[in-house]
């Protein structure tokens, strides 16, 4: 199996001795393993918070790794302070699009709309559909809230088994949230690598489409056939209570909200490729493209357009989007960590190590980041601490690198961050909890769903790599 690294990331490796490997190199791969082990143990074992587990392991890192601790403090700051920068606000104004799609009626709009439009026969692709649209702005834990009634209510009124109407509603939040941004682990992976968005986002819904029909429809057909679960009525007081809607806006509007910063920023894409720099609409693309300006347009269009629809004033959407802050701050935190971890394993030659091992057992980059991704993700639960431990290591095997090439590294970082979630994840017992499932029935259901979401996604990367 070839690298295929980038004429940069072989200049890296020439810079290296061949050979033995140093003491040098050997204290450099203690730290790593030193900095994410304590990682692991902090979040599985200790229970402790990501972000400051986080910023303990670098600081292990550093300090196996021979850092003076001025500079360990300086590089865990300063990274965390660009990550924040890049990605902090672009989850915040996700947050926001999506709490507005949700206060004003909008998501529940597209819901009932698919559903009336939707056969007996095709309820599960219907499901997944409903679960990709609300899944683009919305984070996964929002996305299954908002979800899980309308899943028990159309399983109940199809009389249809609830899995089978369920497991492709997963399907679609899970797959959106690992692979595609504005959600916070494909934003930090695209930073941390530092990829191409619109190629990273275009390349990601590709991906997702095989991959949550596979994981959806078909797995939830054959899985609700062998694992039983007590009809979907017996849910039906268990699920949030809904607030009877009132004026709304309408389905063509709301959908449009939900596209619209895809459409943005996949046009920068689309300037990058084929205008001329300098020319005026290349400059007007390239602007309302980058994701901060896509989003914040987005934002405020649909503050303008979805809050009269709903019969809302200024105030009430001013509280709206900022209420959307207060729930996103430990995530913001998180990723920040994340960043900070990676700068560190930047500046204490960790990356180059990683590199350089990498070279010698002729591991493929994409190969190499798909398991990282998914041992950190196995250890700690966390599918966004996967993410951006995983980018930060195989950072410098990019550089350089075709653009397409270099997004696909992204997408199998994030492939790779969905596998297995079990006993150690939140996510785990958020669905176990609103489905009504044992331990056991959760594990054959939503456990297996995820790794077959993070198999065949790689599986797609993988082809979309030999074909590109």
């Amino acid at each position: 199996m070839s690298l295929n690294l980038s004429p940069a990331g072989a200049a890296v490796l020439a810079q290296a001795p061949a050979g033995a490997w140093t003491g040098h190199d050997t204290r450099l791969l203690a730290a790593a393993l030193a900095g994410i082990g304590v990682v692991v143990v902090l979040i599985s074992w200790v229970k402790l918070h990501p972000f400051l587990s986080l910023a303990l392991g670098a600081a292990t890192l550093g300090v196996v790794a021979g850092m003076p601790f001025t500079d360990l403090v300086d590089t865990f700051t300063g990274g965390l302070g660009d990550t924040v920068g890049d990605v902090g606000l672009l989850v915040a104004l996700g947050a926001m699009l999506g709490k507005l799609l949700t206060d004003t009626g909008g998501a529940e709009q597209i819901v009932e709309t698919v559903l009336a439009r939707t056969t007996r026969r095709s309820l599960p692709w219907a499901m997944v559909f409903i679960a990709a649209l609300l899944g683009l702005p919305m984070f996964f834990e929002v996305g299954v809230v908002l979800l899980v009634p309308v899943v028990v209510m159309v399983a109940a009124r199809s009389e249809q088994p609830m899995l089978r109407i369920g497991i492709p509603a997963l399907a679609g939040l899970s797959i959106l949230h690992g692979l595609v941004p504005p959600h916070p682990g494909p934003l930090a992976a695209v930073d941390a690598l530092g990829v191409d968005m619109g190629v990273t986002l275009a390349l990601g819904v590709l991906v997702a489409i095989p991959t949550a029909i596979v994981g959806g429809p078909l797995f939830g057909s054959f899985i609700a056939k062998r694992v039983e679960l007590p009809p979907a009525s017996a849910l039906l007081g268990k699920t949030p209570e809904r607030e009877e809607s009132g004026r709304r806006p309408g389905f063509a509007l709301s959908v449009a909200m939900l596209l619209l910063p895809v459409v943005l920023m996949l046009c920068k894409s689309v300037a990058d490729l084929w205008l001329t720099e300098g020319t005026a609409l290349y400059s007007v693309l390239d602007t309302v493209g980058t994701p901060v300006v896509a989003l914040m347009l987005t934002v405020l269009i649909a503050m303008c357009t979805l809050g009269p629809r709903a019969g809302l004033g200024r105030t009430e959407l001013s509280g709206i989007a900022g209420g959307a802050l207060p729930s996103i701050a430990g995530i913001i935190l998180i990723v920040g960590a994340g960043g900070g971890f990676k700068e560190t394993l930047v500046e204490s030659g960790v990356n180059k190590m990683i590199t350089d091992v990498a070279a010698g057992a002729h591991f493929s980059p994409l190969l190499l980041a798909w398991l990282i991704a998914v041992g950190i993700r196995v250890a700690t639960g966390s599918a966004t601490v996967a993410t951006i431990s995983a980018a930060g290591m195989v950072a410098p095997l990019i550089a350089g690198m075709d653009p397409v090439q270099g997004a696909l590294v992204a997408l199998a970082v994030g492939s790779g961050s969905l596998f297995f979630s079990h006993l150690n994840d939140a996510g785990f017992w958020l669905v176990k909890e609103y489905f009504g499932m044992s331990v056991g029935q959760t594990l054959k259901t939503w456990s297996a769903l995820e790794t077959i979401l993070s198999v065949v996604s790689f599986a797609v990367i993988w082809l979309l790599h030999l074909v590109l």
